[in-house]
């Protein structure tokens, strides 16, 4: 009996324990989420009733908690025990409650509780309801601080993650991709967009490429923009949507439109990624986009960058017949057209076109009435470029970077203030690339040469012999402009130039070729010349020097008698030495004569405006020589590249380097997006990548850029040459070059999505192991392992 009462006593203590753990543990997160929810409601005014009903229970539980009589876990205190901690728990985790409580925190724009309020909701329930995230992620967007932006979009992702997306409606989504990209975040901002088109939920142009605008004032978000657009894009070529069906009038409200396209090309061009931007340019026709006067510009530019004359010459038909093209943008055409004349060396084209301004030009000063000849443009229209820059050309004004309220974003379903807010981004980016222009200038609608131009033309005659022709060309010149005294001439600059830098067969060729056109000239050219010759002992030429400034009456000054004079003694020439004192005596020439050339050459070191002359010794002190070759091998490359002739384009590439031409960028690039767009050529491409390698380690004429490395990187995983694509990847992050991953993640995902996953097979070649290691990298570096 008693042995017996002992076991029921153990039994029952025992349970008594296992319940009081238990009931613990129960009571513990009661009290926490019961506590947090009467701080709640008396924050949002509940009655007080609930609190003290709570309170009242939680002070049962204690007692209960307490209590070591073993008559409590009688039946009747059990159950009433049951229902006190059941009704708690279900008040404390009551979802439609939290719901509420988010929704309060969210419309007093507490980013904070809101948070707070949605991560416990997320611990219980997972996501709250659809009008409740939808209206956190446009309280994250609203306040535009980074921290709560990458909060909303972990949760967009978190959503698409876990098969969610149906939670998130497209304009919150919108919404919080325009705040992104305001805050300077275009990958998070790029990626919304993309997840929209990818679930059919389409945005409308104007409300992406608002998106866009933002995203095209930074490197990264600019290469991105024409990611996105060439996708998008990609969608309406060659009329793959049909305008009939109106199950289309959503995708076709998507389409790219002119605006989207200048946004993403202007930030290509003031980022460099111009051969990106070409590949928008091809894609125009494909669309069926019109191009207005802006876009006709930024073409010229993009076309003038990659060298491409021969496509700026076929759009100067459609800039001079453009009606509505005003004074900035005329301009800025044909200084493209200017540099690309000199690019390839045709200094007859470029030489024409600067004695054809300087005619127009003399003919608008002579008569008021012929200023709109030629080169006038239409009207004061469409001048947002102008306003922009400021009035020392460097500077471009702000643009208002302020969310619009969402409730506005809501209502306004064409999207037109965020058509105006793009419109005036794209103004400050041309505004920035009209800074730009350096050759051109433009006076009562008539287009004028800079001193710019000079240098380059006489840089570029100077490199190339044509003495004759620079003379030409610069006498015809100061023909045509305002006459000046012959000592300031931009001939006589240049010859002054060319003594500077020792560049002395040039100066004398440039002399003869003044004195044989009637020009007279000062002492001052003769002098500095005569000097220079003694000091380099070249007699002959002294002698020659001599006799032509004789035939034209030029005196010298004792200084370079002086100079006569230690030339000969310095070659033990006494006698000649002796004559050339006697006929200095014989002229009663005065000691310590002109100083004119050697003031000049301090006066233009010194002076950081200095003239003509100074901007020359620069230019060819520090400026780079072209290569004319390089650029014409590049079009002949990239035509047959772009016609998917690839056996053409390797036979242009070796007699370019038989030639002496080394490729650069450009040219490996258009060799790579050829092969890609055949497919099946990863050979090709992989033995080119050698060659980059080779060329780039020898020489400085070959720099890795972000977008051939890009191409090279795409080739790569889309063939599955993954050891190939983490030394491209290595590189590209060494630099810190922006690497597109979604893009890259998605064409994994298409052609490779089976690839190395399981167990790696028990037999393996040394190759096989390491092309599954290399795999395996690649796709950790995506994010996918």
């Amino acid at each position: 009996m008693f042995s017996w009462r002992k076991t029921k006593l153990q039994a029952v203590s025992v349970h008594h324990c296992r319940l009081s753990s238990l009931f613990r543990g129960v009571l513990v997160d009661a009290i926490e989420v019961t506590s947090t929810q009467s701080q709640a409601s008396l924050r949002h005014g509940v009655a007080g009733k609930t609190v003290l009903s709570t309170a009242k229970h939680l002070s049962m539980l204690s007692k209960l908690r307490t209590s070591t009589e073993f008559d409590v876990w009688s039946v009747d205190r059990t159950e009433a025990f049951s229902t006190i901690s059941g009704t708690i728990l279900l008040q404390a985790r009551d979802p439609a409650k939290l719901n509420e409580d988010i929704q309060i925190a969210v419309d007093q724009h507490r980013c904070d509780e809101a948070w707070r309020l949605f991560e416990q909701h997320m611990q219980m329930e997972g996501f709250p309801r659809k009008s409740v995230v939808n209206n956190v992620l446009v309280c994250f967007a609203e306040s535009l601080d980074s921290n709560w932006l990458q909060k909303g979009y972990s949760l967009v992702e978190q959503a698409f993650e876990e098969s969610k997306q149906n939670l998130l409606e497209k304009e919150p989504l919108v919404y919080l991709s325009l705040a992104l990209a305001k805050s300077g975040m275009a990958v998070p901002a790029s990626t919304i967009l993309r997840k929209l088109v990818e679930t059919e939920e389409y945005p409308h142009v104007s409300a992406w490429s608002a998106v866009l605008a933002h995203m095209s004032l930074s490197g990264s978000g600019s290469y991105l923009s024409a990611e996105l657009v060439l996708e998008i894009g990609y969608l309406f070529q060659n009329n793959r949507v049909d305008p009939r069906k109106k199950s289309n009038a959503p995708l076709l409200a998507m389409k790219p439109n002119t605006q989207a396209l200048n946004l993403a090309l202007a930030g290509c061009l003031l980022f460099g990624t111009t051969r990106k931007a070409e590949q928008l340019l091809d894609m125009i026709p494909k669309i069926g986009v019109k191009a207005d006067a802006t876009l006709l510009v930024i073409m010229a530019h993009i076309y003038e960058r990659n060298g491409r004359r021969e496509e700026l010459r076929k759009l100067q038909r459609h800039i001079d017949e453009a009606c509505n093209l005003n004074d900035s943008q005329f301009w800025q055409f044909y200084n493209c057209l200017l540099m690309c004349h000199l690019k390839f060396g045709d200094l007859e084209s470029a030489s024409k076109m600067v004695l054809e301004m300087l005619r127009r030009g003399k003919v608008a000063r002579n008569s008021l009435g012929a200023a709109i000849i030629g080169f006038d443009t239409a009207g004061d229209d469409d001048r947002l470029n102008l306003r922009k820059v400021s009035g020392n050309g460097s500077e471009v004004e702000e643009h208002d970077n302020s969310m619009i309220p969402y409730e506005e974003f809501f209502r306004d379903r064409k999207f037109l203030k965020l058509e105006a807010e793009a419109k005036d981004v794209l103004g400050a980016l041309l505004g920035k690339l009209h800074v730009q222009v350096e050759l051109i200038t433009s006076e009562r609608g008539v287009l004028q040469p800079t001193e710019e131009i000079y240098v380059k033309l006489a840089k570029a005659f100077l490199e190339s012999g044509k003495m004759k022709e620079l003379a030409e060309f610069l006498l015809k010149a100061e023909h045509e402009d305002s006459p000046v005294s012959s000592d300031d001439s931009m001939l006589v600059n240049v010859i002054n130039a060319c003594i500077s830098l020792g560049m002395l067969d040039q100066a004398h060729d440039l002399l003869d070729e003044m004195r044989m056109a009637g020009v007279r000239t000062g002492a001052s050219v003769y002098s500095s010349l005569l000097k220079a010759y003694c000091k380099t002992n070249r007699t002959r030429e002294v002698t020659s020097l001599l006799r032509d400034a004789q035939k034209a009456g030029i005196q010298f000054d004792s200084s370079c008698y002086e100079a006569l004079i230690q030339s000969q003694v310095i070659q033990n020439d006494t006698h000649g030495a002796l004559n050339v004192f006697k006929e200095m005596k014989e002229a009663k020439i005065p000691r310590g004569g002109n100083q004119q050339f050697e003031k000049l050459l301090k006066g233009c070191e010194g002076n950081a405006e200095a003239g003509l002359m100074s901007k020359l010794l620069r230019e060819i002190r520090e400026g780079q020589s072209l290569d004319a070759g390089v650029h014409d091998w590049n079009n002949v490359i990239h035509f047959f590249s772009k016609k998917g002739l690839m056996q053409d384009a390797e036979k242009a590439l070796k007699r370019m380097r038989s030639l002496g031409h080394s490729p650069n960028a450009q040219t490996f690039h258009s060799m790579v997006t050829g092969y890609a767009a055949i497919g099946s050529k990863y050979k090709e491409v992989t033995e080119l990548w050698g060659e980059m390698k080779s060329i780039a380690a020898a020489t400085s004429s070959m720099r890795f850029d972000q977008e051939l490395l890009d191409s090279v990187l795409y080739t790569f995983v889309r063939g599955g040459f993954f050891s190939r694509a983490n030394e491209v990847v290595e590189m590209m992050e060494k630099e810190n070059m922006f690497v597109d991953k979604y893009k890259y993640r998605m064409l994994f995902l298409k052609y490779h999505k089976t690839a190395y996953k399981g167990k790696a097979p028990k037999v393996q070649s040394e190759s096989q192991l390491k092309k599954r290691e290399s795999g395996l990298t690649f796709k950790k570096w995506l994010g996918l392992s």
